[in-house]
């Protein structure tokens, strides 16, 4: 299998995993009602976990996790999880350097462990 395909697979399970797992969340006690939605998008390489729903009279409309996968690397856009994905990423598999943190600014990212872009 090559790559591009291990690691569409790879994040898939991760996002599912999440979604079933609520207690990974950054949970606010105030939400009465709430979904958890997952994206994927095989074909331009979008994956999301999102959380919507109603806090009272307000909209939720929350993404929890943001992944991209470019230039064989996979871009963490956004990640509102406690635990963070990276480590999962690396648990399934995945080598540092073909993670990108892109929710840090691109400057800063030499400075971690992970990949500059």
């Amino acid at each position: 299998m090559d790559r591009l395909k291990s690691y569409q697979q790879i994040v898939k399970a991760i996002l599912t995993q999440y979604a079933g797992h609520k207690d990974h969340f950054i949970e606010d006690e105030n939400v009465e009602e709430s979904e958890t939605q997952i994206v994927f998008d095989d074909q331009r390489n979008h994956y999301f976990l999102l959380d919507i729903g109603w806090s009272h009279m307000d909209r939720i409309h929350v993404c929890l996790l943001h992944l991209d996968i470019k230039d064989g690397k996979i871009w963490i856009q956004k990640d509102y999880v406690e635990a963070g994905i990276a480590e999962d990423l690396i648990e399934h598999g995945v080598p540092k350097e073909d993670i990108v943190l892109g929710f840090q600014a691109p400057y800063k990212r030499p400075f971690t462990e992970f990949a500059a872009s």
